[in-house]
């Protein structure tokens, strides 16, 4: 039986920084799946996903944020128990659910390119 292991402590405070959010915490299971939270001060919280070929963002209200992600960490614990890889089926249900988003600045932060 996995554990979820908390991964905070790995980065630096500068490196808790993205954007507007901050990183409160990070865990990963079975070093597999990935959940972190990002709180913010001028929107909605972000809690990061990853899974297999699955990754993204759920957005929520900061007073909802830590429910939110528990009941995230609980179904991908349970669904990664039957299936050590992310299914097509489960991936669909699960974005659709949770309205799992890749928003554009995931990979690359093009905040500065039009500046001139």
């Amino acid at each position: 039986m996995y554990i979820w292991k908390d991964v905070t402590e790995f980065f630096s405070e500068s490196q808790r920084y993205y954007k507007d959010c901050y990183l409160e915490i990070d865990e990963v299971y079975d070093e597999c799946v990935e959940v972190s939270l990002f709180s913010s001060q001028k929107g909605l919280y972000e809690i990061y996903v990853s899974y297999g070929h699955m990754y993204g963002i759920i957005y929520a209200e900061a007073e909802e944020a830590e429910a939110k992600r528990e009941e995230v960490k609980a179904v991908l614990e349970k669904e990664y128990q039957k299936h050590k890889e992310s299914t097509t089926e489960f991936i669909n249900e699960f974005a659709e659910k949770y309205k799992l988003c890749i928003p554009n600045d995931i990979f690359f932060d093009d905040s500065g390119v039009f500046d001139f």
